[in-house]
């Protein structure tokens, strides 16, 4: 018997190196395939790149701004740096500091032509009285609204200039008896979100990264064995809200925040990215209770746009001022219609690689920090 058994073993034995052999042969094939197929998107992108930024050039005011990043760390200080990078480029002198600092007597001594802060809730606004007092004009760039406005309307009186990402709160802020309220969305920042190659690890059908709300936990509920059957990947907290909890285990980044450039090799891995606007009316972590609405995109948004990634996203109404759904983005609005349309852009590819390509490139002409501080100095400084 134990004669038979190794002459059985030495028979197997060129059928397994013989798989082997093959199995290592279609790897290589399928790896190739993929490579080259990546490579010649990435291809592609650079060069739509390349026309993105053809003749874009920005105006650079004679002024001397102060610029009050938030200085409240991550995940604030990618924008922190991304908007002080826009600034650099387009006025003739920029000094940056932060709410944490004396911003009142750095204005006094230095006498800037304009303090812009940004966010500016953990700024006191004292100081902001004492720079106008002194005759220094200044201006507030809100990032979270509608989500804050129980604070930001004590805060927004004290500036000269607001700027809010959400286009419900301007008419808020002027009824507050400020005069002077624009409409800015946040954007893209093009040194970080932009197409990239990403590793294999980081390459998945689909891709969702944000908190887990509950509103969020409530949609995503309808659609997690759809997601379960898929390549999916999802990143970020609370996500142990989910009903079915166990069966997406295995596809959940439980508690991680990601930095600019690891989202966006992510964003760039993906197929499909869904973008899910956080609800005005959310429980948690919310300082809204006069029931402002939202309207306008996320800053999400733009950033999934330009790394041409085909962007899924749900309906908000002013979104259309901004993209073309179903030509440079897709959009949803129920559980049903997110898995439907899933499944068409993962079985088209060209299709969603087209929507995707005129995504990106919309961006980087129209939606970048450098477009935006473009509009923000044109309206402090006219003419």
């Amino acid at each position: 018997m134990a004669i038979k058994r190794r002459r059985r073993s030495r028979k197997r034995q060129p059928v397994r190196e013989h798989r082997e052999r093959r199995g290592v042969s279609r790897g290589k094939t399928d790896g190739y395939k993929l490579g080259w197929q990546h490579g010649h998107w990435y291809g592609q992108c650079e060069s739509v790149l390349q026309h993105a930024f053809a003749g874009q050039v920005f105006p650079v005011r004679q002024a001397h701004v102060l610029f009050v990043a938030t200085g409240k760390g991550y995940p604030y200080s990618p924008l922190d740096e991304a908007i002080a990078n826009a600034l650099r480029a387009q006025v003739t002198q920029l000094t940056i500091t932060d709410a944490q600092q004396p911003v009142a007597d750095v204005a006094r001594r230095i006498r800037p032509d304009i303090v812009i802060v940004l966010d500016g809730l953990q700024f006191n606004v004292g100081q902001v009285d004492a720079m106008r007092a002194d005759g220094i004009r200044t201006a507030i760039w809100f990032t979270d609204d509608p989500y804050y406005t129980d604070i930001t309307s004590g805060i927004a009186p004290h500036y000269d200039v607001v700027f809010t990402l959400e286009l419900l709160c301007v008419d808020f802020y002027r009824q507050l008896g400020c005069p002077n309220v624009h409409y800015l969305p946040l954007g893209a920042d093009p040194l970080e979100f932009r197409p990239r190659n990403p590793l294999r690890s980081q390459r998945h059908d689909i891709c969702f990264i944000g908190s887990a709300y509950w509103k969020r936990v409530e949609f995503f509920n309808q659609v997690t064995k759809y997601l379960a059957s898929k390549d999916t990947h999802i990143s970020g907290i609370w996500w142990e809200r989910l009903r079915d909890f166990g069966l997406m285990k295995g596809k959940i980044d439980l508690g991680r925040w990601m930095g600019p450039t690891e989202t966006a090799n992510m964003y760039n891995g993906a197929k499909i990215v869904i973008n899910m606007h956080r609800a005005p009316d959310e429980d948690t972590f919310n300082n809204n209770t006069t029931g402002i609405g939202a309207v306008s995109p996320n800053p999400r948004t733009f950033e999934i746009a330009a790394c041409a990634a085909l962007q899924l996203t749900d309906v908000r109404s002013d979104l259309v001022s901004f993209y073309t759904p179903g030509y440079d983005i897709v959009t949803y609005s129920s559980p049903q219609e997110m898995i439907e349309k899933m499944e068409y852009y993962l079985a088209h590819e060209e299709e969603r690689k087209q929507i995707a390509m005129r995504g990106m490139y919309r961006t980087m002409r129209e939606h970048t920090y450098g477009k935006r501080i473009e509009a923000l100095l044109g309206i402090l400084f006219p003419g």
